[in-house]
């Protein structure tokens, strides 16, 4: 079969005329705007709505009642340790005398209070990360330790008694001082009718201490 029958009708390579062709395609692109020749990029797919990027790096917003509840959290926290505090305190100026009996019972009863106030404290102020005022909660427990550690270790036997802090806790009554017997005068031996105290021996009184004869 002649290869002429199925070849399309195109002119020979040799006989087109570039220049023509140049100039509909000159003309073609100066019709075209910059737009419509640069088209935008399109945004790489990552399985998300346009714009859900930015909402989703956005904490989202707290509720009303969840920020009044940390709040009012916060508030006790503090009232907590203000308690804390004024215990832990007054255990150190106790206005009675505590030196044996129910006053010393009631001091050691204190102290203990105040360490378990400031332990609550502690706890509370630990959970909602209130640094300063969690060390101020430990030395409210560290202050009430002590006290009760100075009142009850002599009296236990581990610390050296003293007057303030016998160590027993009842407390003993004292026996008044014995008064000795006043001494009796010396008593002049009697010398006898005629005779009075100092009264050298063998002169009477009245008389000269010598007769004549």
């Amino acid at each position: 079969m002649p290869l002429g029958i199925c070849a399309p009708d195109f002119p020979p390579m040799n006989q087109r005329d570039w220049d023509k062709e140049l100039a509909k395609i000159d003309k073609q692109l100066a019709s075209v705007s910059d737009e419509e020749l640069l088209p935008k990029t399109p945004p790489a797919a990552t399985g998300m709505p346009r714009g859900a990027g930015t909402t989703a790096a956005r904490p989202a917003p707290v509720a009303p009642s969840a920020a009044a509840a940390s709040g009012k959290a916060r508030l006790w926290s503090y009232t907590k340790l203000a308690v804390a505090a004024t215990a832990a305190v007054g255990i150190w100026i106790w206005p009675w005398p505590a030196r044996c009996g129910l006053p010393l019972v009631g001091l050691v009863g204190a102290a203990g209070g105040a360490a378990v106030l400031g332990l609550c404290s502690a706890l509370g102020t630990w959970r909602h990360r209130l640094g300063f005022a969690h060390l101020l909660s430990l030395l409210a427990v560290l202050s009430a330790l002590v006290l009760g550690a100075r009142e009850v270790l002599p009296r236990v036997g581990y610390a050296q008694p003293t007057f303030d802090r016998p160590a027993s806790w009842a407390c003993q009554v004292e026996a008044p001082n014995a008064v000795p017997p006043a001494a009796a005068p010396n008593a002049t031996p009697d010398m006898g009718p005629g005779t009075s105290p100092g009264t050298p021996l063998g002169t009477t009184s009245g008389s000269p201490s010598s007769r004549t004869l």
